[in-house]
């Protein structure tokens, strides 16, 4: 019977896949077995084999629920920032209104049932007194909800607080972090979410192991397909045929189970469906590299920023006060997004109106084009004029549009990685669009078609410069010179399939936060390309004390105690004896200590005295000896190895492709060291001219 504890791993700590998927083959070789003994264990063998399928099945529609509960929240209380629903507080201002009979086409915002505060503390809707009271209500809400988030992370579940990206890959990779994926994170999180996206921070509410990975981007941005390439492509260490379906199963359960819940209110799945009725030409490719080059520059510029900022939190009293600096942006956020109506609104809503395709009844400001005059009688302008001359509305919309550019890229530097739940993918997603908008209008009034003639679509231009941007927001964990998820997912978000080619011209930069938070994660898109050995990696070193390493008979009980107690290692190598080192296999800390503590508990005769053997047959003992604890069963006799000699490159991809947790070294079969995933990290940061200390976790 295997005993409790012994193959389990403790916090921070690296698990052993190589070990884990030998043990998970056993499993299923024993309930196989047993299957064709009874019917009971034939139930049970099914069971086994339909617990994943029934799992996904759950966490698809989890996912979806909570997705549709978030929109819902985050809608309301957003709009609650600026007014209340009379006939209910708990309508948004859009349902507030639908039933209303007297709204205008031209104000169908505006109706008698939703009051804005100023109307309900001052009874007044216009005027410089409205606009003051609004003005301040609008900062009171916005400061209520960032603090209640913030102060949520900090009492309930620390690890609520940022995107959780770079984590999940972690973790994925074979990383322990306890807590992590506990249910006071997933409850602190989805509800801080709710309340820090309502405060008007310049974040995304994109969040939520390599199904769930899928399942959270498919629930937020309602794309099944780019969610289980993003956990594919992204996310994952190893990704298995049978994890491709099941990813892809509880995506599509957690889409529909959105679907049905219907937060959009438009009886879709994309969070902004576009309807472009006219193609893209050739020429506009160039200025679709624009934008592409404009996405390289900004994420550049963007980590560069963000991580120098991330940095100084860390390492200044800044890290120290973390609600006050949450208050402190939110307010300048508060301050700044009001008076311009595009920072006001939501990035959500903002990215809506900006792939927004003009039409004649249009009452938006970027739709205020100039009437066509059909008297004129010059009609012979040519290619020289627009098809739609701008007039005074678009103008007023194009320089808050220019301000709104520039206020969403400083905020959001600052915003992303303070102690609240967070994403990139909305904001800056926000830039793209607003970028591309401004140089859509831009192209449109250039006249490159003669009137008459639907040539330039502004609102295309939006979504190309979204998508640009889209993949500088993935920087945080990865680089990837092939990147497709971005285009699926913008494909999905709007349901533009004519426009994917438009959309993939873009620069992708990397650098990562996982890399600030000491994070052992080893990237399995970076090349190795230094020349070095695996005897120049190992431990010991030449100035090291020998390495610790048990024998396979001869050590004591209170021997072995000893020297695990004198050192910290994760484990031990087992050898034919001191003087051979002859590699016999390898043993885990955790799994001795609690062997040897069920021996002297459980086992009678088993004292300090005792001798540990590890080899199959016992060897002769003095009668009076106390009897022996064996613990040959806890062994690995097959560690995985390398020779001296073995190029780096190559120890790396062992390590990236089999996820491994160490490699011990050899020359002729004798024991020379050990390499860990954290040796590995160290030298490629000491390679790459960083310091080798900043990984921090064991």
């Amino acid at each position: 019977m295997p005993l409790p504890g012994v193959g389990t791993y403790e916090d921070f700590n690296t698990i052993d896949w190589v070990r884990e998927k030998t043990r998970d083959r056993d499993r299923h070789r024993e309930i196989t077995k047993k299957s064709r003994q009874s019917t009971i264990a034939l139930l049970r063998s099914v069971s086994d084999a339909f617990s994943g399928w029934l799992l996904m099945l759950l966490v698809g529609l989890m996912a979806g629920a909570l997705a549709g509960g978030i929109d819902i929240a985050a809608h309301w209380l957003t709009d609650m920032k600026e007014g209340v629903c009379l006939v209910g507080f708990w309508f948004n201002h859009e349902h507030c209104c639908w039933t209303s009979n007297e709204t205008t086409f031209q104000e169908r915002d505006k109706c008698p049932q939703w009051q804005t505060w100023a109307q309900l503390i001052a009874g007044q809707s216009e005027g410089a007194f409205a606009y003051i009271v609004n003005y301040l209500m609008y900062l009171f809400w916005a400061l209520l909800f960032s603090f209640l988030a913030v102060s949520l992370v900090r009492a309930f579940a620390p690890y609520a607080c940022g995107s959780g990206i770079p984590e999940i890959k972690t973790i994925l990779s074979g990383f322990i972090i306890r807590g992590y994926l506990g249910k006071w994170t997933l409850i602190t999180k989805t509800i801080t979410l709710v309340l820090a996206v309502s405060s008007g921070l310049s974040l995304g509410k994109e969040e939520v192991l390599s199904a769930a990975a899928a399942v959270g981007v498919s629930v937020a941005f309602g794309a099944p397909i780019g969610g289980v390439l993003f956990s594919l492509e992204e996310v994952s260490y190893y990704f298995p045929l049978k994890t491709l379906w099941r990813s892809f199963f509880a995506a599509l359960v957690a889409a529909f189970t959105l679907r049905s819940i219907n937060p959009f209110g438009n009886s879709r799945l994309v969070l902004f469906y576009v309807e472009f009725h006219a193609p893209w030409h050739l020429i506009e490719l160039a200025p679709f590299i624009l934008l592409g080059i404009f996405g390289g520059l900004w994420g550049a510029l963007f980590i560069r920023a963000n991580i120098a900022w991330c940095r100084r939190r860390k390492t200044t009293r800044l890290g120290h006060y973390p609600v006050m600096e949450v208050l402190v942006v939110t307010a300048i956020t508060a301050l700044l997004a009001y008076p311009n109506s595009y920072t006001r609104m939501s990035g959500a809503e903002l990215i809506s109106e900006l792939f927004n395709d003009c039409s004649l009844l249009d009452s938006s400001q970027l739709c205020g084009y100039q009437q066509p005059n059909v008297n004129a009688s010059d009609t012979a302008v040519g290619n020289t004029l627009a098809d739609r001359p701008a007039g005074e509305g678009l103008y007023t919309a194009l320089w808050q549009l220019a301000l709104a550019l520039v206020f969403k890229m400083l905020i959001t530097v600052v915003t992303f990685g303070m102690k609240v739940p967070s994403g990139l993918f909305i904001p800056s997603m926000a830039v793209g669009a607003i970028a591309g908008r401004l140089l859509g209008v831009g192209m449109e009034q250039l006249g490159w078609c003669s009137p008459g003639a639907d040539c330039i679509t502004p609102g295309l231009y939006a979504m190309v410069g979204a998508a640009a941007c889209l993949g500088k927001a993935r920087f945080t964990v990865w680089r990837d010179p092939h990147d497709g998820v971005s285009v699926v997912i913008m494909f999905e978000l709007t349901g533009g399939l004519e426009y994917i080619v438009p959309s993939w011209p873009k620069s992708l930069h990397s650098i990562s936060h996982i890399r600030l938070n000491g994070y052992p994660f080893l990237e399995p898109k970076e090349e190795f390309e230094h020349s070095s050995l695996a005897v120049d990696v190992m431990r010991p070193r030449r100035s090291d004390p020998p390495l610790a390493v048990l024998t396979q008979n001869g050590m004591t009980v209170g021997e072995v105690e000893t020297l695990v107690e004198s050192t910290n290692f994760s484990g031990f190598p087992v050898v034919v004896s001191p003087e051979s080192q002859r590699l016999v296999g390898f043993l885990f800390r955790r799994d001795l200590l609690i062997s040897i503590d069920n021996a002297r508990k459980c086992q009678e005769g088993v004292v300090s005295a005792s001798q540990v053997i590890f080899t199959e047959h016992t060897p002769s003992q003095p009668p009076e000896a106390p009897p022996p604890l064996r613990l040959r069963g806890i062994m690995d006799l097959s560690p995985f190895t390398v020779t001296d000699h073995t190029p780096m490159d190559i120890t790396v991809d062992i390590f990236r492709k089999l996820g491994l947790r160490q490699c011990l070294v050899t020359r002729n079969g004798r024991l020379l060291g050990i390499i860990t995933k954290k040796d590995i990290l160290k030298h490629m940061a000491q390679i790459a001219n960083r310091d080798p200390d900043s990984i921090l976790f064991n």
